[in-house]
């Protein structure tokens, strides 16, 4: 048997964290055993779905770099195949149509409510050997119903939480198409992962209520029932269902943060699965590794700091070109003409960053005109100070202009003169960046260059 998966959303909204890490764990099973992934758009709900919901998924999609295999295939072009299949069960018996109107369901449940019993449809209109069925209403449209099994239970061994089983008499006889002749979600579901020939559909366990219902579809069309692996849901830091109050909740709005796919990736890895105490690994690690094993029972929770650490990890990592392409459209207003080389000043900021956005705002200080505050000039640039300073400044006009003798310069200057080194770093700092906090003074100076560390000093002064 070939393994397929599927990462089938709909496109109501934004691709979020939960879904990206299913579509994850999917698309790495099947990396696993060289198998394909496969995406479709479950896009049926016609008053929620849009085109723009429809970009978001697909470009969160790209971004990670979840490349699928066949598709995206989208429901609401396979209407014809859908319609043939209603058509087939309607003949077979395993659907019927139902006229019941949805004020009459609706009283249908009230009246079981006040019983004590659970709500569900009659079966009103279910046809029985024997049964009298009513007259059929002139001026109202049937919906199909599905068949669903009077006995029995289903009962499936889910690879994320064990074995299964529901009662059939839990469940009543669902509606499979709307008068309209629009299919719904669960036989829309069902068909597609019978003709796709999906062999395990991993995702959220908010599906577990669904999968009986679809399997007792494909059983109905003598379809071969996929393995089914429902993750528990992302939690946020204080233990509720991760939302929008725990910060960015969509991909999408990761990148912009100045997150880099690869530490998103490798931290919806370890949200629900593990590989012994493995923390950091390329996706091609965890495709070598990833067999559904090691899925956790119990909810994940999501820790903003981890990401960030991660996301630390491979901006350490990343090409500083590639970083550069990165942070070169966030700083607008910066001044590159005569400034230092971004690339060599990335190369000495990203020990410290946790994101791009971070890297940006601090590369920004060689690209910009200093302003330091009088109040900050006045405690550090004292009359104490300002000889060394002048004589740090007469020697830097015939060093070697690297880090290493620029730092030997600062050294002599300060025992020539009883200082200590944040005298002279400090009011260094405020006159070259205008700040106080920097990297190591000798690194700043080197990149700046020597014509505008001498111009700044000797305006200083």
């Amino acid at each position: 048997m070939k393994v397929r998966t599927r990462f089938a959303p709909s496109p109501t909204g934004y691709l979020h964290l939960g879904g990206a890490r299913t579509a994850l764990f999917s698309w790495a099973f099947a990396r696993h055993f060289g198998g394909t992934f496969v995406l479709r758009i479950e896009d049926t709900d016609l008053e929620r779905s849009t085109p723009e919901a429809v970009q978001a998924i697909i470009e969160g999609m790209q971004w990670l770099g979840l490349q699928h295999d066949e598709g995206p295939f989208y429901q609401m072009k396979r209407m014809d195949r859908y319609s043939a299949v209603l058509a087939e069960m309607l003949g077979a018996g395993t659907a019927y149509h139902c006229y019941s109107s949805p004020e009459e369901v609706e009283a249908m449940r009230e009246k079981q409510r006040a019983i004590g019993e659970k709500p569900r449809y009659d079966g009103t209109w279910r046809p029985e050997p024997g049964k009298t069925l009513p007259a059929i209403p002139a001026d109202r449209k049937p919906v199909i119903r599905f068949k669903n099994p009077l006995e029995g239970e289903v009962t499936w061994d889910d690879v994320v939480k064990g074995q299964i089983t529901i009662a059939n008499r839990e469940m009543d006889d669902l509606v499979i198409a709307r008068p309209d002749g629009t299919p719904t979600y669960n036989f829309c579901v069902a068909v597609d992962d019978w003709d796709m020939q999906i062999t395990h559909v991993i995702r959220g366990d908010d599906h577990v209520n669904n999968t009986p219902r679809q399997i007792n579809i494909l059983l109905a069309l003598g379809a071969t029932l996929p393995k089914y692996g429902h993750v528990p849901m992302i939690l946020g830091a204080d233990g509720e269902k991760l939302s929008k109050r725990h910060g960015a909740v969509s991909v999408m709005d990761y990148p912009a943060q100045g997150y880099l796919p690869e530490a998103m990736l490798n931290y919806l890895s370890r949200l629900g699965w593990s590989h012994g105490d493995d923390e950091v690994f390329s996706m091609e690690q965890m495709c070598s590794w990833f067999n559904l094993d090691h899925l956790s029972k119990s909810p994940a929770q999501f820790n903003p700091e981890k990401l960030a650490w991660l996301n630390n990890h491979y901006i350490k990592l990343a090409d500083n070109k590639r970083l550069a392409d990165l942070i070169k459209p966030i700083m607008h207003e910066a001044q590159f003409d005569g400034a230092p080389d971004l690339e060599a000043v990335i190369a000495l900021l990203k020990e410290r960053a946790n994101t791009t956005v971070e890297l940006a705002n601090s590369a920004m200080l060689f690209y910009r005109q200093p302003q330091p505050e009088a109040a900050l000039l006045a405690q550090h640039l004292t009359d104490a100070v300002r000889p060394a300073l002048q004589a740090f400044a007469a020697q830097l006009v015939t060093v070697t202009w690297t880090k290493a003798d620029i730092s030997a310069v600062m050294k002599s200057t300060l025992a020539e003169h009883g200082l200590k080194m944040p005298q002279l770093a400090m009011p260094l700092r405020l006159l070259i960046t205008g700040q106080l906090q920097t990297p190591s003074i000798d690194a700043v100076l080197e990149l700046f260059g020597r014509e505008v560390v001498l111009s700044r000093i000797n305006q200083g002064l």
